[in-house]
């Protein structure tokens, strides 16, 4: 599993503060809007609006405010158009780093970003010199206290990639095609799922293990995901859990 997914799952665990809240909502509406869009407002017929259905009710977000969104992606009500951006970079400590952004001004968007890398440390890249690193693929956390062959038994029959224990919880590895499918059979097993999404996990991993280096890298982070056009912040860190907990409690 990515290390900025790690990061993101501490700081989840430790609770979020009501601005950040707002912050998470806003941008899970837009993804939905973007869902609804580009598929249509069929659930059903569309795996990306479900995903991202599921992902904004698992994060609270009420049905009606769910539901605008979905009507203002496919037309039913007036709403901004936006597109889907990525950018490459490398973060301080040359940490590899993609940038997923939903926006209405590519412009914009893109001086925004230029500019959080220039000031922070980090380095723009060329398309794909960074993203040749990571895979998309589904990932599902579960509880740590679930018992290991009763999770194995429901996963791989359901056609999960690969099960690991990440600090007190279980991440479990889907292709994007099986990551509803694998979700549905924990959740008729009884299994709790603490959270289901698309991410791009890297295949190499760049250890950061002195602290200071970690504070730099994670507030890099977190300056990105600050941005209102970010939707999502993809890393290759890793940085021992020890840190990461002291970290999401500063």
């Amino acid at each position: 599993m990515s290390g900025h997914s790690k990061w993101a799952t501490t700081k989840h665990q430790k609770g979020a503060k009501d601005a950040a809240r707002a912050k998470v909502f806003a941008k899970l509406i837009r993804q939905i809007e973007v869902a609804a869009r580009e598929g249509g407002s069929d659930m059903t017929a569309n795996a990306s609006l479900r995903t991202m259905y599921t992902k904004a009710r698992d994060s609270s977000v009420p049905i009606d405010t769910i539901e605008r969104a979905i009507k203002r992606g496919s037309g039913e009500l007036e709403g901004v158009r936006y597109e889907s951006i990525s950018y490459e970079g490398y973060a301080p400590d040359g940490v590899a780093v993609i940038v997923e952004c939903l926006s209405d001004n590519r412009n914009r968007t893109g001086a925004e970003i230029r500019n959080l890398f220039a000031k922070n440390g980090g380095a723009m890249a060329e398309p794909g010199s960074v993203s040749w690193q990571f895979e998309r693929k589904g990932v599902i956390s579960v509880p740590g206290s679930v018992d290991e062959d009763t999770l194995t038994a429901v996963v791989v029959e359901a056609g999960a990639e690969d099960l690991k224990l990440e600090g007190d919880s279980w991440q479990v590895t889907t292709a994007p095609a099986d990551l509803a499918r694998v979700r549905s059979a924990l959740e008729e097993a009884g299994i709790e799922v603490l959270g289901a999404e698309l991410a791009m996990v890297s295949t190499t991993t760049v250890p950061v293990e002195d602290e200071e280096e970690a504070k730099r890298v994670l507030r890099f982070m977190d300056l990105l995901e600050d941005l209102d056009d970010v939707q999502a912040v993809w890393s290759n860190f890793d940085i021992p859990e020890n840190i990461l907990e002291l970290a999401a409690e500063g």
